[in-house]
């Protein structure tokens, strides 16, 4: 049987990770770049997202790879910070050669934290291109309340007030030759439970803050339709693989990988949530397309746990570690 252990997503090469945040506003960009270009797909289940440039990833689109998955906060607003990617990119000589010019194909989902901090601040052109200069200069990834992480939230059936923190996320292992990890932003409107014991870790709380409710029986006690006012969610994710793999490929394994977030947020998938996951190939091994997509949704629900475990307590939203959830 061939070892298996766990790495840092950092550890696959090919993919270069920067991150930025503005702490006071409560929101912030994570951009992985290939300089070479990437195969990708994505798969879309929740009923709000907030995206550019998703059809590239459709299999019957021309583009065979990209140059960049922005992962942002600001909800739609957010989506200017592709913009600076490009900007920063171009000025590397990275994109799809036209004949005229290279054209960096740059694809985004963002997160709605414009309740969390101001709502008047979001990712922008400037803080885009921060970003992609950082994942050149100077990566510097962490889990927890940084980059596109920095405002993220769950637990919100009933709004921002009895919401938890959380934050970004990443989990990685090397199965043989075989690597895969998975990054996320865990913005649910959904409680978080961890996948092999089924307890509660994170999630709707009381109104005094020191103990934690289940959303969907709040749904059960009401019933009627809740107000739209907590429409202020979505996890998006990514998965990376050193397998080689084309785009059809792996919009399935994205797909896949949805199962990773079923397995530890509950509910998932809602209209209030624009549940969005990418998957890149990053190198040039040989592996079965189906183990990667089983080895996806594992990554993804350790990914998401990790998001609550590193986040810090910020804004008034008290973290699962500092409430003594995780123990």
């Amino acid at each position: 049987m061939a070892e298996r252990k766990e790495i840092a997503v950092t550890d696959i090469p090919g993919l270069r990770i920067g991150q930025t945040e503005n702490k006071e506003a409560a929101t912030g960009v994570t951009v992985l770049i290939s300089e070479t270009g990437m195969p990708a797909g994505l798969d879309v289940r929740g009923g709000g997202p907030a995206s550019r440039e998703s059809q590239l990833l459709n299999p019957l689109m021309a583009a065979q790879t990209i140059h960049a998955v922005v992962l942002s906060g600001g909800s739609a607003f957010g989506l200017g910070a592709a913009d600076g990617v490009m900007n920063y990119l171009e000025e590397h000589d990275i994109g799809f050669d036209t004949g005229v010019a290279k054209v960096p194909l740059v694809v985004q989902s963002d997160i709605f934290d414009l309740s969390v901090g101001s709502s008047r601040i979001r990712p922008d052109r400037e803080m885009g291109y921060l970003a992609a200069k950082t994942a050149f200069e100077s990566p510097n990834y962490q889990d927890g309340n940084y980059g596109a992480g920095c405002g993220a939230s769950i637990g919100k059936i009933r709004g921002i007030k009895t919401a938890m923190k959380s934050g970004i996320g990443s989990y990685a292992i090397q199965v043989g030759e075989l690597q895969i990890g998975a990054v996320v932003v865990l913005n649910a409107l959904g409680d978080v439970f961890h996948w092999k014991s089924g307890k509660q870790i994170a999630g709707f709380l009381h109104e005094d803050k020191t103990m934690m409710r289940n959303t969907i029986e709040e749904m059960y006690n009401s019933v009627k339709p809740f107000e739209n006012s907590f429409a202020a969610n979505t996890t998006i994710g990514i998965v990376i693989t050193n397998a080689k793999l084309q785009k059809a490929q792996l919009c399935k394994i994205a797909g896949m990988a949805h199962d990773g977030y079923a397995r530890v947020i509950n509910p998932v998938h809602t209209s209030a949530d624009g549940d969005s996951i990418y998957a890149v190939s990053v190198g040039e091994l040989e592996a079965d397309q189906d183990l990667i997509g089983c080895l996806g949704a594992e990554v993804m629900s350790e990914a998401i746990l990790n998001a609550v475990r590193h986040a810090e307590s910020a804004y008034g939203l008290p973290a699962a570690k500092e409430l003594g959830f995780l123990e």
